[in-house]
């Protein structure tokens, strides 16, 4: 494995980099706030902009680590912070990664995210080298194992009871993953 750390990946319509302090405002406004991009997810909304100020300055100082991954996504169109997608867990071991993936409601169903997820997959397969990319999703939010579809994973099956949202209910955890001979 290759510790590169979190690099500026390009795609036609997206530019995915690290976050700077200048992207509080954007990522609390645009979706770490709204109940509705986090029904789904293991955190709660931000009650204020200062919290996503805090948390995004403990995500810079990881930075310089370069087995921390964690991009967000910008449209070139605008210029706005709209998402955000990261590896959520790590095993070098096994040459393995977790993706994790949000992103402001006002930009679904548009193909962003298939787009950001496979950039990071290709980035994830070819400089970092890993040999395993995989994601999950609650089984009441399809939508997200769409993405993975689209991005190219393959659905793997649901692990029954094995997450807890945001509100404290356990739910089905739907895996989906890529390996580098998938790719061929």
């Amino acid at each position: 494995m290759n510790k590169t750390g979190t690099r500026t990946l390009e795609t036609s319509r997206l530019i995915l980099r690290r976050f700077t302090i200048e992207d509080a405002d954007d990522m609390y406004n645009n979706w770490a706030s709204d109940p509705e991009v986090t029904e789904f997810l293991t955190w709660s909304p931000h009650p204020n902009v200062d919290f996503t100020r805090q948390l995004l300055k403990d995500w810079i100082s990881k930075y310089e680590d370069g087995a921390y991954f964690n991009w967000v996504i910008e449209l070139k169109e605008n210029g706005q912070a709209i998402g955000n997608i990261s590896v959520v867990e790590l095993n070098e071991k096994l040459e393995a990664a977790e993706i994790g993936y949000c992103m402001s409601k006002n930009y679904w169903g548009q193909g962003i995210m298939p787009e950001a997820l496979k950039a990071v997959m290709d980035y994830l397969f070819d400089v970092v080298n890993l040999n395993r990319v995989a994601a999950c999703h609650d089984a009441n939010n399809p939508k997200s194992g769409r993405v993975m579809d689209k991005a190219g994973m393959k659905l793997e099956g649901t692990l029954r009871a094995t997450g807890k949202n945001n509100k404290g209910i356990l739910y089905d955890k739907v895996w989906h993953s890529m390996i580098k001979s998938d790719r061929c």
